[in-house]
């Protein structure tokens, strides 16, 4: 039994059957560095409480999954040394756990422990998937088959919610891992637009196997494909705003050069995406953080709508 602590606010509103939005904790630790990671987290809340639903951000903290941080739990993750927390994924959770201190949720840990309270509808920036070279074949680190394909595609295949994102990280092999997340029977829909979101561009280039014009029709295809008992989730891509959005040519160009450095520098395993998405920040002059800080807040606005129109669409 997962080890649990629920917010107050979190078990009232589900009880009373309100829209809530679950929220990861890994930008907060891992993904922006401070102030910048405490203003997102607060403004990704405040753009969920402005749609109309209740936030819960999911983290770990001696030995339980906090659903729902506090402003004290925000901060002292915020400003937690570099280090001192660790990333929890369904791989990683146990140990998480065990190990006391703090830890952040990714998509797989987030939505395991939103799912187990009963929360629909998840925000996140954007999915891992399916890294380059994964299955062999170019990659620009190796040549060989890395089988590096992130668990949150099989949690999305196995833990029915509503994940709200701007498409997979620019880094991944983004046609493969559609095409495992076909496979794997998880539904993928683009928000008014005809190609899947490109995360720091607006479109990827990749004609989307579903599209709704808008966020009500998202929620009707949402409400029934969870009505249906199939057991995945659907994964809602939403573009990243065009005010902040990286043209996707010159977010390509970063990101190649980004993996060719990669190559030849011997960086691989768990340092390389942190590693790639660092340099793609220098090298696009800081525009793709703040592209990712836009698309952040934007899907968890988004997330708020589709939570509020799930809860009016069953009453």
């Amino acid at each position: 039994m997962l080890p649990l602590q629920v917010a107050t606010e979190v078990v009232d509103a589900l009880a009373a059957g309100q829209p809530v939005v679950a929220l990861e904790s890994t930008l907060i630790s891992h993904g922006l560095a401070h102030p910048a990671n405490l203003e997102v987290a607060r403004a990704s809340e405040a753009a969920v409480r402005t749609a109309g639903a209740v936030p819960a951000t999911v983290a770990i903290h001696d030995g339980r999954l906090l659903v729902g941080l506090a402003t004290d739990d925000l901060e002292a993750l915020a400003t937690a040394p570099t280090g001192s927390v660790r990333k929890a994924a369904r791989p990683t959770l146990a140990a998480a756990l065990a190990a006391g201190g703090w830890s952040a949720t990714t998509v797989s840990a987030t939505m395991i422990a939103a799912h187990a309270v009963g929360i629909r509808v998840f925000a996140t920036g954007g999915i891992g998937g399916v890294h380059r070279g994964a299955f062999g074949g170019r990659s620009g680190a190796t040549s060989r088959a890395t089988l590096d394909v992130s668990s949150d595609l099989e949690e999305l295949a196995r833990t029915p919610m509503a994940v709200v994102c701007a498409g997979p990280k620019a880094i991944l092999d983004v046609p493969a891992t559609l095409e495992y997340l076909e496979t794997r029977g998880v539904p993928v829909v683009a928000v008014g637009q005809e190609q899947v979101a490109g995360f720091y561009a607006r479109s990827s280039g990749i004609r989307a196997p579903l599209t709704v014009p808008d966020v009500a029709a998202a929620a009707r295809m949402v409400a029934m494909h969870l009505g249906l008992g199939l057991g995945s989730s659907v994964l809602v891509t939403v573009p990243v705003p065009a005010g902040e959005a990286l043209a996707r040519e010159e977010m390509e160009a970063a990101v190649e050069r980004a993996i060719e450095e990669a190559g030849r520098d011997g960086i691989a395993g768990p340092a390389l995406t942190p590693w790639l998405l660092a340099r793609v920040a220098v090298l696009t002059e800081g525009a793709s953080v703040r592209a990712n800080i836009a698309l952040i807040v934007n899907d968890a606005r988004v997330a708020g709508e589709l939570a509020r129109t799930l809860v009016l669409t069953r009453s």
